[in-house]
């Protein structure tokens, strides 16, 4: 693998190197439609305001979800381009090293 991808991987494997940070990403690719306005994130995950800002900004830095201001309120989306790169590379080192 040549160095652009792998820094492509680390960073995003960098960025979901976090329980909270996993648990919005699985939480944002289940809802319906796909959106989530940030005023629910808190109750539905249970943490407070500043984690959750903290977290989302990690993930849209990484390219992981995407933020989108809606009047008073941002609405985050998995950008499902960035986990396909993520998926794609672990297949591939889950079927070199013939193991899972």
């Amino acid at each position: 693998m040549d160095t652009g991808p792998a820094t492509v991987v680390a960073d995003l494997l960098k960025a979901l190197a976090d329980p909270t940070r996993v648990r919005l990403v699985d939480y944002l690719a289940a809802v319906p439609g796909g959106t989530v306005c940030a005023c629910h994130l808190p109750a539905q995950l249970g943490i407070s305001q500043p984690t959750l800002s903290h977290h989302l900004k990690k993930l849209v830095d990484a390219g992981i979800i995407t933020r989108e201001q809606r009047g008073r309120w941002a609405h985050y989306t998995v950008r499902s381009e960035a986990l396909g790169s993520l998926q794609k590379f672990l297949r591939s080192v889950t079927v070199a090293s013939g193991t899972w």
